[in-house]
């Protein structure tokens, strides 16, 4: 069975693939996005949320363009889809402390200042303990000093995948369940999408299948070295007064969300496709969050959850056209980032669809660049 075209199928309903649907719609574009489970059923789901674009994998450096350029467009999302779709996003403003215990820290950490400090929209500074306490009196006194950035914000994951996919589809996208097997050609042009169970007809396909697009590569023909990268969260009833800044310290976070739970994480775990919870991981967690925030030891467990990130081998995104694939395009590799990076990521997916180029430079994050 052949069901209906589409210009484009859009493979993974996270929020990248939905996304590139949402700028394809506003394009006049139409879409059908295929997912295997349900739309925002893992990372972008499950996510933490926070828009941080000053620091991670290739920043500064090749990651950092693509990096501003989203928060940009968050900014942008904050107004237009709430009003769009009247789904609340939860996008806040929201300063961070990143919290240095030792010298070591403290180099890694003012290693990037005076890069930060350049970047316009942003108030970053180093602060010593008593200048980090009058931010938050609560971190540990065992805290040498920390960075403070204003600029960033954080974004509730789910919802925003939801109101994505209800503008898309109020532009006339279509979500289908299935799971996608392979890809139909035409000579070296992409010609459908084949399923378990029936095909779907289109001229251009983007792959956008996050851990599992190391899957894809058998049907492309290339080595594509995306794994997925494990990790967890928990939320806690917490006591004291909300936090009013997201509190880090070496990859891990603190901050009081809009529900009034203190959500913190996270792990970085190579567990392949397991996304079950561990109590390894929540004793981690807790481990971590009461080096930073010790007076939160009478915090009370209120979910535990985990997700996949599709992280590549270099740690930098696969995104652009795939070689010698006419009509075929990917969009993965976020890792941490990919609440952050899909913004930028969707727009010049579209944009290359729609336009034949991309405002942003997409050299470095070629899809074909592990083919030796």
């Amino acid at each position: 069975m052949v069901a209906n075209g589409s210009d484009v199928v859009i493979v993974g309903g996270g929020i990248t693939g939905t996304a590139i649907a949402y700028y394809l719609g506003k394009a006049g574009v139409k879409t059908t996005v295929i997912e295997n489970d349900s739309v925002g059923s893992h990372a972008s789901g499950f996510a933490y949320g926070g828009l941080s674009p000053l620091g991670g994998a290739g920043i500064p450096g090749v990651m950092a363009e693509v990096s501003q350029e989203s928060m940009r467009l968050h900014f942008e999302w904050a107004h237009s889809l709430p009003e769009e779709t009247g789904v609340n996003i939860e996008f806040r403003q929201r300063p961070t402390l990143a919290l240095a215990f030792n010298d070591e820290e403290v180099e890694k950490l003012k290693a990037p200042l005076a890069w930060q400090q350049q970047q316009p929209g942003y108030k970053v500074e180093w602060l010593d303990l008593a200048g980090a306490k009058a931010v938050e009196s609560r971190i540990s006194d065992e805290a040498i000093g920390a960075v403070y950035i204003e600029g960033g914000a954080d974004v509730e994951p789910y919802r925003l995948t939801l109101a994505l996919t209800r503008a898309a589809e109020n532009m006339g996208a279509t979500v289908r369940h299935g799971r996608v097997t392979g890809l139909k050609w035409a000579g070296s042009r992409v010609a459908g999408v084949m399923l378990e169970h029936g095909e779907v007809a289109c001229d251009q396909v983007v792959l956008a299948a996050g851990p599992w697009s190391a899957e894809t590569g058998a049907w492309l023909n290339l080595p594509i070295e995306v794994r997925p990268l494990k990790g967890q969260i928990i939320r806690l009833r917490a006591p004291g007064a909300p936090l009013q800044c997201s509190v880090g310290w070496k990859g891990n976070y603190a901050t009081t969300k809009p529900d009034g739970l203190l959500w913190t994480g996270t792990t970085e775990e190579e567990a392949g496709f397991d996304e079950n919870p561990t109590q390894a991981a929540r004793d981690q967690i807790v481990e971590s969050l009461l080096k930073m925030l010790p007076s939160m030891t009478d915090a009370e467990l209120v979910e535990h959850t985990a997700c996949l990130r599709p992280l590549s081998a270099d740690e930098w995104l696969l995104l652009g056209p795939v070689p010698n694939c006419e009509g075929v395009y990917m969009a993965t590799g976020a890792g941490r980032k990919g609440i952050l990076l899909a913004p930028a990521m969707a727009r010049a997916t579209a944009d290359l669809i729609v336009k034949g180029s991309a405002s942003i430079s997409l050299d470095a994050f070629d899809p074909g660049r592990f083919k030796s």
